[in-house]
């Protein structure tokens, strides 16, 4: 039998490079500001007076990136185009003190980010990565991304139990890494150890956010490599997309101008000075519109015209679990992306958010699917009521379905990254 006709795989090929490359949030943003400035884009500092000129500009903040790009036949009241997204993804985090052991062992002391499949990240070759604060104020991005880490399960013969009762870890004394050997634990060993590793000298290192990641590459998966696996596709599958999509459409005159606004701290509540929660998003788009010379009337008719595709990844349905779906809706892999509806607003989509969607669909000639979850399990949410809420912005949640989500390692369609990046070129460009 012959294989099934596939989409052309560059754009997936390249997502899996940007997962590989971008371990935190932090890499994701600086991968994201370098792939825009190669399409022309420009970092405009916070803390500097904005000119009104057109052309593509980006904000950069911690792990948040927010860009646009101005047509130069846009007014001050121009209406946006804005695709949401965020790159934080669970996982476990270095705590402020974080050399610890017992018994011989080594380890670190992480926390818990937000809500990982905790059974996934037990005999993982974990890597380190992060962002340094120097003694200066500077910052400097690390990756280990050798084998450093690990976290070991208890063998089968001290918990004979697990196989009958299921795996139970309590998050505080079952998921802290082993590195090392030694009953000689110092407190700064592990910033020591990242020091030398980017060639500071002692001591300059005095302050951390650091994290583990899974080393293992993405992959294809699957007899026709119809499928991909790999970390943090929640949400970095929507980050790449968006900034392909965002690239794609930064020349000539456009009726929108279109912005991509990647958010940390999704996975914890987005409230935070990067996360959607905060101002971050207002302040500039406000500060576009007043810097082209607008007024706060220019303000609220560029908001009321705007329209947000907050995109994420959502559930495919299981194979083994089909019961837990919604027994009309089973979205499907390479099946095209979802729209994801709740009437309870833990997703921001309505009639007139799907109509729009529908038409970018069309527009693009991508097919989509449609997701609710079963009326005995409450879905989860995103930054699309948030952003509705805080901006009085029109907002629609839509995403790509996988398999696994918060897993270390989870699944989506090869096919369904390059569908729904070419939905949202034909969002931004209206």
């Amino acid at each position: 039998m012959s294989a099934p006709h596939r989409l052309d795989r560059g754009h997936t090929d390249d997502l899996m490079s940007f997962l590989a490359a971008s371990p935190t949030p932090y890499h994701a943003v600086a991968n994201a500001a370098e792939r825009l400035e190669k399409a022309g884009f420009r970092q405009v500092s916070e803390t500097d007076a904005w000119e009104g000129s057109s052309g593509g500009k980006y904000v950069l903040r911690g792990g948040a990136i927010i860009a646009w790009y101005v047509p130069e036949n846009a007014a001050p009241h121009t209406p946006y185009r804005i695709i949401g997204a965020h790159t934080d993804s669970p996982n476990l985090r270095v705590k402020p003190l974080p050399d610890s052991g017992a018994h011989g062992w080594r380890q670190v002391a992480v926390e818990i980010y937000g809500g990982p499949l905790m059974n996934s990240w037990l005999d993982r070759d974990l890597g380190l990565a992060g962002r340094l604060t120097l003694r200066d104020g500077s910052t400097r991005l690390v990756n280990v991304d050798r084998p450093l880490l690990r976290v070991p399960q208890l063998a089968i013969h001290l918990d004979r139990a697990v196989s009958s009762d299921g795996l139970k870890l309590d998050k505080q004394r079952h998921l802290q890494p082993i590195w090392g050997l030694g009953d000689d634990v110092r407190d700064g060993d592990l910033i020591a150890f990242l020091e030398e590793e980017l060639g500071l000298g002692a001591g300059e290192v005095t302050g951390w956010d650091l994290m583990t990641h899974s080393v293992e590459a993405p992959a294809y998966l699957g007899r026709d490599n119809e499928l991909v696996a790999g970390p943090r596709m929640d949400n970095l599958l929507s980050v790449h997309a968006g900034v392909a999509a965002l690239a794609a459409v930064s020349s000539g005159e456009l009726p929108y101008i279109p912005v991509l606004a990647a958010f940390d701290h999704e996975e914890n509540g987005s409230q935070s000075d990067t996360g959607a929660d905060g101002p971050l998003l207002g302040g500039v788009l406000e500060r576009s519109v007043f810097a082209r010379g607008g007024s706060y009337e220019d303000r609220a008719r560029a908001f009321a015209g705007t329209v947000c595709l907050s995109s994420d990844t959502g559930h495919a349905v299981h194979p083994n679990y089909a019961e837990r779906h919604d027994p009309t809706h089973h979205p499907r892999v390479n099946g095209g992306p979802i729209l994801k509806v709740n009437v309870n607003n833990r997703y921001a989509t309505d009639g007139s958010g799907r109509a729009v969607w529908a038409a970018a669909c069309e527009k693009a000639g991508v097919p989509f699917q449609s997701f609710v979850s079963n009326n005995s399990m409450p879905c989860g949410t995103t930054i699309g009521p948030i952003t509705a809420a805080r901006h009085g912005i029109k907002t629609v949640d839509i995403g790509v379905a996988i398999l696994s989500m918060h897993s270390v390692r989870e699944l989506c369609g090869a096919d369904d990254p390059h569908l729904l990046a070419n939905a949202l070129v034909a969002f931004l460009e209206g």
